[in-house]
């Protein structure tokens, strides 16, 4: 619910017309500012106005915020809006949902799967548990920044990166974006497996939308201005029949107009984006990023090559195997980090310290055609090694360089399996070709990761900032085009 305007705006206190001067009131050192004040009252009121906003954004950066997982605090206690460039391209509305779309789901986290318990995974805002076993992996003051950190915690660490935006509004009226806080892939995977029915898996997203749509804002655009985040891979909300894997929640017709932001996306569905998979490292600061930058730039890489993953026993022609067996036989340049099973559940030290380790790493589809170690790889300044192109460069247009060549290697997987050798083709990089490489991708280190504090990094955008703008930019160039549409229409219908 929105607050209710004060009876007696500031605007209108201070626009009351100023009592006269007494001749004593002159010989006060404060008088020629009094009458600057009633002379022109308008230009005090936006200068007390800006003065107001440097103040409180003062106090504001100065307060410790704290937000559990389990308790949300009133929204009013956690936006700073700033006025100025850093909101130029809209601000957010985010939607006080009922608590079943969101809060229930991640407070019962010991039911969200029938194997174990998820609670550990969702806490910290998403982030997971600090992560141990880094030490002497990273410098010392950058383990606190480390998490061990679910590759499906997108819905939560979006939605508390909203809740105290800098650029989110508590007035819908100024809204230029509407986010919908729900948690779709918690509610969708609780169902993924066992005997649940069609009706039970799109159970929350039908109960989402009926509500969604009763809302005026929504009534007005029919959801173009809408936008959610999907925390695990279209494919898991794009069931087509009843029998079918997943929930047919982007088929709903309401959703047809929503921008979803996704850890996969479908590329030929324009409403599907693509973001970064969270990974383990959280920077608290502008510095954090630059030491990591700087720290994996001057690592010492010992292995050529390397490959973390596990086989796909149950695939025909399974490529990961392929690959497996590739790095075996030349284990004199590659390194491996078998995860079968659940050995490298959201990430491990071995891998962040293989990854620190190696040039390049191998980067196959995982069970989809994306996987989160590309990232974890990135992160580490490690140079990924694709075989198909959908694994990234048709995924992530807005956080990726846009010369593939740049930062990483291509080998088309049938030209392995007919026995070309990665070896031989990483052998054909020069040191200086590693290096720009290298540096192409620490330089975009900051758009792979999210950062831990609510308000973002001090000047350095990340994930989560580029996929805001995007979204916004999106909008704006969205409403401009309706516009010229609705003008061009209304030219007509005069001439007519």
């Amino acid at each position: 619910m929105l607050p209710k305007p004060d009876s007696l705006s500031p605007e209108s206190q201070f626009l009351k017309r100023p009592k006269s001067p007494e001749f004593s009131d002159r010989k006060n050192p404060f008088y020629p500012i009094q009458v600057y004040i009633s002379t022109y009252p308008r230009t005090w009121l936006v200068i007390s106005i800006l003065l107001l906003q440097v103040l409180l954004l003062y106090m504001a950066r100065s307060l410790p915020v704290s937000i559990s997982l389990r308790h949300f605090p009133p929204p009013n206690n956690l936006t700073v809006e700033i006025s100025g460039d850093e909101c130029h391209s809209g601000r957010v509305y985010v939607y006080d949902l009922p608590p079943m779309f969101n809060k229930e789901l991640s407070e019962n986290c010991d039911d969200l799967n029938p194997w174990n318990s998820r609670c550990d995974a969702l806490s910290n805002d998403g982030f997971g548990r600090r992560a141990t076993g880094v030490a002497g992996i990273v410098p010392d003051n950058l383990t606190p920044a480390w998490y061990w950190t679910d590759q499906f915690a997108s819905e939560i660490i979006f939605h508390h990166r909203f809740l105290g935006h800098r650029c989110r509004t508590l007035d819908p009226k100024s809204a230029t974006a509407f986010y919908i806080p729900f948690y779709a892939g918690l509610a969708v995977g609780k169902h993924l497996w066992s005997n649940y029915s069609s009706r039970d898996r799109d159970f929350h997203c039908e109960m989402l939308l009926k509500w969604v749509q009763e809302q005026p804002f929504w009534k007005r655009s029919n959801g173009w201005d809408h936008f959610i985040m999907l925390g695990r891979i279209s494919w898991d909300f794009r069931r087509s029949r009843d029998d079918d894997w997943g929930s047919s929640f982007i088929y709903m017709p309401a959703m047809k107009n929503v921008t979803r932001l996704l850890i996969e996306r479908n590329p030929w569905d324009y409403f599907d984006v693509g973001v970064p998979y969270p990974t383990g490292f959280h920077p608290r600061t502008d510095s954090d990023v630059r030491e990591w930058q700087n720290y994996v730039r001057t690592r010492n890489r010992t292995t050529l090559f390397c490959f973390a993953g596990a086989t796909r026993g149950a695939i025909k022609d399974d490529f990961r195997g392929t690959l497996l067996r590739h790095c075996y036989n030349e284990s004199d340049s590659c390194r491996v980090v078998d995860c079968g099973g659940t050995r490298c559940a959201n990430g491990t030290s071995a891998i962040l310290e293989t990854f620190l380790n190696s040039e390049f790493c191998l980067q196959p589809r995982g069970d989809s055609f994306t996987r989160r170690s590309i990232f974890d790889c990135m992160v580490a300044g490690s140079i990924p090694i694709f075989f198909w192109k959908r694994t990234a460069y048709y995924q992530y247009e807005w956080f990726l360089p846009g010369e593939p060549e740049s930062y990483s290697v291509f080998i088309d997987r049938n030209d392995v399996k007919n026995g070309t050798s990665v070896r031989g083709v990483l052998e054909k990089y020069s040191r200086e070709d590693i290096r720009r490489m290298r540096e192409k991708i620490i330089d975009y280190i900051p758009k792979f990761v999210y950062a831990e504090p609510k308000e973002g990094l001090e000047s350095i955008r990340d994930a989560f900032d580029v996929a805001l703008d995007g979204v916004l930019r999106r909008f704006k160039e969205q409403r401009r085009e309706l516009e010229d549409t609705s003008g061009i229409t209304k030219k007509e219908n005069l001439r007519n």
